[in-house]
């Protein structure tokens, strides 16, 4: 297997649109969503296993979660659970993993991947992640995967292709954050937009001086710790350091504004599972549309509902159309699918109220 080949995957958010079952206690990439006995954390790591070697997979996580990854995925040393002192979005942590990986190989090939994505062609997902692995080999590029469309999906960014570089790569023309409705349609119908996975391949030395380059200021604090990654010293240097970096996406950040990144056009059933109606559009459904999960339900002139509820309740429900049910121990959320979005603001609602109990 290639050594210089590796795998950060991040796996520090919360979750809150998946709230209440997404906790900040334990967050949706460590809960077992699909009923398939492992989380989706432990579903990401199964995926790239046979691509990258055990001991290049890295975990950059918030440190109150290292003893949950720890126990679900038991194999990896605690050297490769990297605790970010501070939530500072996707750039900071890409740079301190790329910063810190780079010091123990110069040669290194890194993808980064979300813990919290559904893959349903994991033989097609390795085929692709191989194919991205290969183009940085041969090119100094920043690649992302696009995701062939399905539908007008508002909650996504998208990518649209410029020229082609061959074999399904193609040079980014312009990235788009989560678009209103009329305009994913017209982006679904031209057939030049794909959606952004977030999911990333890269020499270490590439992003580090596109992060020069395009985040100076982020590069700049890493730059002060080169001689510490990979020391002993390397920890209260992160700690210090790290809650100064700015908070924010390592697509605003770099890609955007990068003019070596390219996208590899695939399609392995991917999505981000990070709502509740993805959830919905992943599962298995009845023959009124109703999506039911770990309980015994009786659903009484409804169509196309989400139920989740824990602690095998029973669920009678009669004329809700289009609504999600999901109960969890000491929280119960009742809202209608279209305001799924919300979810958040109903999460930050309950903190200002309630403070941080029920999350």
């Amino acid at each position: 297997m290639n050594q210089d080949r590796y795998c950060v995957i991040l796996c520090g958010g919360v979750g809150s649109r998946f709230w209440p079952y997404s906790r900040s206690r334990k967050p949706k990439q460590f809960i077992d969503f699909l009923g398939t006995g492992r989380s989706l954390l432990q579903m990401s790591v199964d995926r790239i296993r046979g691509i990258v070697p055990d001991e290049n997979i890295y975990m950059l996580t918030n440190g109150q979660y290292a003893s949950l990854i720890a126990e679900q995925v038991p194999e990896l040393r605690r050297e490769q659970i990297l605790c970010e002192p501070a939530r500072r979005n996707t750039a900071p942590c890409i740079a301190w993993a790329a910063y810190h990986i780079q010091a123990q190989n110069p040669n290194a090939r890194i993808m980064v991947a979300p813990s919290d994505h559904l893959v349903l062609k994991p033989e097609e997902f390795r085929r692709c992640a191989v194919k991205a692995f290969d183009f940085i080999d041969a090119h100094d590029a920043l690649v992302t995967l696009g995701i062939k469309p399905s539908r007008p999906e508002t909650g996504y960014g998208y990518i649209q292709v410029g020229e082609q570089a061959g074999n399904d790569f193609s040079a980014v023309k312009t990235f788009t954050e989560k678009p209103d409705e009329q305009l994913a349609r017209v982006f679904l119908e031209s057939g030049e937009f794909f959606w952004n996975s977030g999911m990333f391949f890269w020499r270490a030395g590439t992003i580090i001086e596109a992060l020069r380059t395009h985040a100076g200021d982020i590069a700049s604090i890493f730059d002060q710790g080169n001689g510490l990654y990979g020391t002993p010293d390397e920890k209260a240097f992160i700690e210090e350091n790290y809650p100064t970096c700015p908070n924010i996406s390592i697509d605003f950040a770099v890609m955007e504004k990068a003019p070596n990144v390219y996208v590899e056009c695939v399609d392995f059933g991917w999505s981000d599972l990070g709502t509740w109606g993805s959830l919905y559009e992943n599962s298995p459904k009845g023959t009124d549309g109703n999506v039911t999960r770990n309980s015994p339900t009786l659903l009484l002139n409804s169509h196309r509902n989400v139920v989740a509820v824990s602690d095998d309740k029973l669920v009678v429900a009669s004329g809700l159309d289009d609504y999600i049910i999901a109960d969890m121990a000491d929280a119960l959320l009742i809202v209608p699918r279209a305001e799924e979005q919300r979810i958040r603001h109903y999460v930050n609602e309950v903190r200002a109220r309630f403070g941080e109990k029920y999350l």
